[in-house]
């Protein structure tokens, strides 16, 4: 494993603690469908909750937040669309 391995999956973990501590339910992690990934699908109140991480252990390269560009939220898109149609969701019972 990779050090940007390691620290994306470090990244993870702290996510899964910190939505377990706040009720949710981790339903799955790094789901893969087609060319992409979600890193972690949860569910609280009936919601099913589709969550990107990004991990960062220095600002050099900016914030988390700023990672995620148009092209990276088209594909989750497409790979939410991918998954609710496979699992037969709800879409008003989404939330990203």
């Amino acid at each position: 494993m990779t050090y940007n391995q390691r620290v994306g999956k470090f990244g993870e973990d702290l996510a899964c603690q910190y939505l377990v501590k706040k009720g949710y339910k981790i339903i799955a992690r790094n789901v893969k469908l087609s060319y992409q990934e979600i890193d972690i699908i949860a569910n609280i109140k009936e919601k099913t909750i589709f969550i990107e991480v990004k991990t960062r252990t220095t600002g050099i390269f900016g914030q988390a937040d700023e990672s995620i560009y148009a092209r990276k939220i088209n594909n989750l898109k497409k790979a939410l669309g991918i998954y609710i149609g496979g699992k037969k969701i709800d879409p008003e019972s989404i939330s990203l």
